[in-house]
């Protein structure tokens, strides 16, 4: 048993060097993957099926009506005249009508009615250009704008005579940053990274928040865009989304304490390139000052050698 304990250790494998290489990569990859997976049961919002800080367990249907501000609340207003409606449908008819239907009714299975949505989700995807879509199989991304400020405003005006609730707003200098870091935490930090940076999920990309405004913040919490989850003032108050915004602009420009930020990637990939950094480091050093016995004199023989 020890003979064959010893020809197991010693012998020469069989797989080439760039085959050994590619697999400890893969494992290297899947441990990492283990240890950022979230336990069963903890993927979901806060309110809606599941705990904190993750996505929902079921996504928002595309109908899903977009939540309106808290009575008292702020709104952001828009400009509107017969001449800007009847400029926001030209374009309407021109950019969106291929999905969302002649009348606003929207199309099965390809694009949600826009009749009642309000304000908010036109000036979020429109301002932050994500519509319209080259594809409407695509996952909405922010990209650059199709639209200048001018035909968006005009296109809001035209959907919004359609009915919805008003745009909410949110102002960061009245919000607190350490609020809206818990909040943040609780309700967003699943998806999205503790410091904004964005992930992925199972069926999309989690954007991460570095060009977001407080205005986009606002209407994304209170509409949901995509597969996040939606949250009225029930669930996040005014003065917390106040905060949020405060904490996602904050996020833009972090005050690191020092050291390497490694992009403010999160604790997990952080944690891991200071293993592999030490772990390197202990080679180099055991590569210098190590020995190894020759078995033909049983004599030690300095490592850095190279015999």
């Amino acid at each position: 048993m020890r003979r064959l304990g010893h020809w197991w250790l010693r012998r020469p494998t069989l797989l080439p060097r760039g085959a050994r290489l590619a697999l400890a990569v893969v494992m290297a990859a899947l441990a990492v993957v283990g240890l950022a997976a979230p336990a069963p049961g903890q993927t979901g919002a806060t309110g809606r099926g599941g705990a904190p800080g993750g996505p929902p367990q079921t996504a928002n249907p595309p109908s899903k009506s977009p939540d309106p501000p808290g009575p008292g609340d702020p709104v952001k207003t828009f400009p509107s005249s017969p001449a800007l409606v009847g400029q926001g449908f030209d374009l309407y008819q021109e950019h969106c009508a291929s999905c969302h239907g002649l009348s606003l009714q929207g199309t099965p299975g390809v694009a949600p009615s826009l009749r009642g949505v309000g304000a908010g989700p036109v000036d979020f995807y429109l301002s932050t250009g994500r519509m319209p879509l080259a594809s409407p199989r695509e996952e909405p991304m922010r990209s650059r704008p199709l639209f200048d400020r001018g035909q968006i405003d005009a296109l809001i005006a035209y959907v919004s005579r359609f009915g919805g609730p008003p745009a909410p707003t949110a102002d960061p200098s009245k919000g607190s940053l350490s609020l809206g870091m818990q909040e943040f935490t609780d309700h967003c930090a699943g998806c999205h990274q503790m410091v904004a940076r964005g992930g992925m999920f199972i069926g999309a990309w989690v954007p991460n928040l570095q060009f977001a405004t407080a205005q986009e913040v606002a209407e994304a919490v209170r509409m949901g865009p995509y597969l996040m989850p939606h949250f009225d003032y029930h669930q996040i108050d005014q003065h917390e989304l106040d905060s949020i915004a405060r904490y996602v602009l904050y996020t833009q420009h972090p005050d690191n304490a020092g050291g390497w930020s490694i992009y403010n990637i999160g604790p997990i990939p952080e944690g891991m390139v200071a293993w592999f950094l030490g772990l390197g480091a202990l080679l180099i050093v055991a590569r210098l000052i190590g020995e190894r016995t020759d078995e033909r004199t049983g004599s030690s023989v300095p490592t850095s050698s190279g015999g």
